[in-house]
């Protein structure tokens, strides 16, 4: 199985709806993980609620914040689009999703990132499952 792992600074908004989305919509092909060089105590609880209401995931359940060296070596990196430094870890393919961080923002505009992160997961699977 292909192991990603979804980076950001921070790991507690888009990188945690993108593992929590991955495990969900293509965990029969990848093996998703998400971390960051910072941590946070928490997954933010607008991620949280709106990924409950839209999917039915508990993301407080099942995921936390990670470090870098939390996580295995993985095949691809994706970072979210940090607009500072995103954090570098080793892999095969590399690529950023440039997504701006809804944090702090209304509902619909964290909506609108997470099925961004959504659609961006689906294309993945669909890239790396013919290739398997």
């Amino acid at each position: 199985m292909i192991k990603v792992a979804f980076i950001c600074v921070h790991n507690s908004c888009r990188s945690q709806i993108a593992e929590a989305l991955g495990k969900h919509l293509a965990g029969d092909v990848l093996e998703c993980y998400s971390a960051g060089t910072e941590i946070k105590p928490q997954i933010n609880g607008d991620a949280v609620r709106l990924m409950k209401q839209l999917y039915r995931i508990d993301m407080e359940t099942t995921q936390y914040s990670k470090l870098l060296a939390d996580i295995p070596p993985v095949d691809i990196v994706v970072t979210m689009g940090c607009n500072v430094q995103c954090p570098f870890l080793p892999c095969k393919h590399r690529e950023d999703w440039g997504l701006d961080d809804p944090t702090g923002m209304d509902d619909e505009t964290f909506i609108e990132i997470i099925e961004s992160i959504r659609i961006k997961v689906e294309c993945l699977k669909e890239k790396y499952s013919e290739k398997g």
